[in-house]
């Protein structure tokens, strides 16, 4: 059996080289590349505002000019494999 298995997506760092995309680059070496029009908050900032990020014990991450807090899992399609409480 060949793949990722077993492996939890760890955030190394946020992208946003590509318009309208935003890249997760993960430490097991894989990027995700999703529409940044998927992520409203995220979209409403300013490009300059975008580099201004947070990650937060490798596996959420945020911007300094919202108030969101994003999981990888939900980059990953897989909102219900996590919970996280404020």
């Amino acid at each position: 059996m060949e793949g990722f298995f077993r492996i939890k997506p760890t955030i190394k760092k946020l992208g946003f080289e590509q318009r309208g995309k935003m890249s997760i680059y993960l430490h097991d070496g894989r990027t995700v590349i999703v529409p940044v029009a998927s992520f409203p908050s995220i979209k409403k900032l300013k490009e300059p505002d975008r580099k201004h990020y947070q990650i937060i014990d490798k596996e959420l991450f945020t911007f300094d000019k919202t108030n969101e807090i994003f999981h990888v899992e939900q980059v990953l399609g897989k909102e219900n494999c996590y919970s996280y409480q404020f």
